[in-house]
């Protein structure tokens, strides 16, 4: 009798355990849908129009940033400078913005991939542990924005009227923001990225066994060096939609996503350790 009655509740634990495991996006959608509806039933405006327009400009830049965080976190790795390299992306765009918009993003970006390949060779050729590398590139970038505020960059930090259409406009009646287009393009080729090709292969195969792969031949080097510039890449993209977001840059335009940033991806199901 005992073990009839039981027998149904274990069957339906099993069956809920099993769809966890398979299907862990439906459990977060789940906890999403609860959250949102219990902020809504405390703050009815967070289910308006004006509202959820406001999550999704505060999600644009966090999800993209989350995505480099997810490249990395692959391989075994971590960007603790990923957030100043948006802000530092951010200086230089809105600096820039008087030589056009084209200039000024494409300058933004390049301080990404400045960044983001200093930290891949100073983690894959000089071995210098991941935290510590982006920790101290984080600091090398906050002294150099901090002086060059006061001396190269002087000038504006307002951006120009294209990146604040970027960061901070809408369409389909102002009520998708344009950071959200670009945050699904992104986030697009990068599913693709890791599913399709060489390249997003041999980020899992470095993260479940780097020894393994390097007997096989490839160069993990040349591996993390492409994801660190990838994720500094997209931390110039965060930044710049963050700058447009607000009209105007500072050094703590970018700081407080990174935490969140992480938490993102950790939560997304990217295992801290690397690989599947």
């Amino acid at each position: 009798m005992s073990n009839a009655s039981r027998s149904p509740q274990t069957g339906l634990g099993s069956r809920i355990q099993e769809l966890a495991v398979r299907y862990p996006a439906l459990i977060l959608l789940g906890v999403l849908v609860i959250l949102v509806l219990i902020t809504g039933a405390i703050q009815p405006t967070y289910l308006s129009m004006s509202g959820a327009r406001n999550t999704l400009l505060q999600a644009a830049p966090l999800g993209i940033l989350a995505g480099a965080q997810t490249i990395l976190m692959l391989t075994g790795g971590i960007d603790l400078s990923v957030t100043m390299i948006a802000t530092g992306s951010a200086y230089v765009a809105a600096n820039q913005s008087p030589q056009g918009a084209l200039i000024a993003i494409g300058l933004g970006i390049v301080v990404g991939l400045i960044a983001g390949s200093a930290n891949g060779v100073g983690i894959s050729l000089f071995r210098v542990n991941p935290l510590i590398m982006t920790l101290a590139m984080s600091g090398i970038l906050l002294g150099l924005f901090t002086s060059w505020t006061q001396t190269i960059l002087q000038g504006s930090t307002q951006v120009g009227p294209f990146i604040k259409l970027l960061g901070a406009g809408s369409f389909l009646g102002n009520r998708v923001p344009y950071s959200v287009l670009v945050w699904a393009l992104v986030a697009a080729v990068l599913i693709w990225l890791l599913r399709r090709t060489g390249w997003g292969r041999l980020l899992y195969a470095v993260g479940d066994n780097e020894t393994a792969v390097r007997l096989a031949g490839v160069r993990v080097w040349q591996v993390r060096v492409t994801a660190y510039t990838a994720a500094g890449v997209l931390g110039s993209i965060a930044g710049i939609l963050l700058a447009g977001r607000t009209g105007a840059v500072d050094l703590q335009l970018a700081g407080a996503f990174l935490l969140p940033s992480v938490a993102a991806a950790v939560i997304g199901g990217t295992s801290i350790f690397g690989g599947v």
